[in-house]
């Protein structure tokens, strides 16, 4: 038989970004830290950290500032916060990453011990970065609605972040692949279904003995960082031990918001 002709074959469909509805919804962000606000105290019960350095990373647009209620929930846990110092994080992987890395180094040496990164969106990407290059530096990553796997395209920040960073996504299939694969380090990434900014399935990792994913209800992009459910997750994903991973235990005070395991799939190229 005469094999089918490569153009006869069903297209792959690309991603989509999230649709307007999801994104005008995105104010709730809002609402969002307000109510680790008003659940601070129950917060605070999460388990305690170590001391080990944590470096929070911003997303895209935002700066330092956006991650300060980060910052202050996990010092007050018991951890090293460390701010990203790099000024508002206008993208583009290939400009910052001397620079972050050098952060790292920094970090590092100055307390002798791994690194911690949770990144926020864009961050995530930056930190999953870092891991892939520096895991001797880096404890663990927590990613926060970062879109580093499937077609990294479907946000509804592309446009705006190739005109400001001058970098096309996808331009380094290399690195895509790269980022989007396993990591050296133990990783949790969280992100939620009612994200109206990047689609969902851009956030999913491939589970394994060292990696998850972790589904919060509900959040919004913006809101994600200041999430209750989501910062309990992050303080109770970095209190493990050096060199430890237990799969997140959803049973704690914030069960109601997160879905069962088995919700959150590996990536699954060409859907929609």
């Amino acid at each position: 038989m005469t094999p089918p002709d490569e153009s006869e074959k069903p297209a792959r469909h690309p991603l989509r970004p999230p649709g307007l509805g999801l994104l005008l919804a995105e104010m709730r962000g809002i609402f969002e830290f307000n109510a680790s606000l008003m659940m601070s105290p129950l917060l605070l019960r999460a388990p305690r950290g170590d001391g080990h350095p944590v470096l929070a990373l911003p997303g895209f647009l935002a700066s330092d500032l956006s991650m300060s209620p980060m910052r202050r929930y996990l010092a007050e846990l018991g951890y090293d916060a460390h701010a990203w110092q790099m000024g508002r994080n206008l993208g583009g992987l290939s400009r910052v990453r001397a620079a972050l890395r050098q952060r790292l180094a920094e970090i590092h040496e100055s307390t002798g011990r791994k690194v911690s990164i949770v990144g926020w969106s864009l961050g995530g990407v930056y930190a999953r970065d870092l891991a892939l290059h520096a895991p001797h530096m880096v404890r663990y990553v927590v990613t926060l609605g970062s879109p580093f796997a499937n077609d990294v395209r479907a946000t509804n920040a592309t446009r705006l972040y190739e005109a400001l960073s001058g970098e096309t996504i996808d331009n380094d299939p290399e690195l895509l692949e790269a980022l989007s694969g396993d990591l050296p380090v133990p990783t949790t990434s969280i992100y939620s279904r009612a994200d109206g900014v990047v689609n969902w399935r851009t956030c999913l990792l491939r589970p394994s003995a060292t990696a998850e994913n972790l589904e919060v209800y509900l959040a919004s992009h913006v809101g994600l960082g200041v999430n209750p459910a989501a910062l309990w997750a992050v303080a109770d994903r970095l209190a493990q031990r050096e060199g430890q991973f237990i799969q997140f235990d959803r049973s704690g005070p914030f069960a109601i918001a997160y879905a069962p395991p088995e919700r959150a799939q590996s990536p699954n190229k060409g859907t929609v």
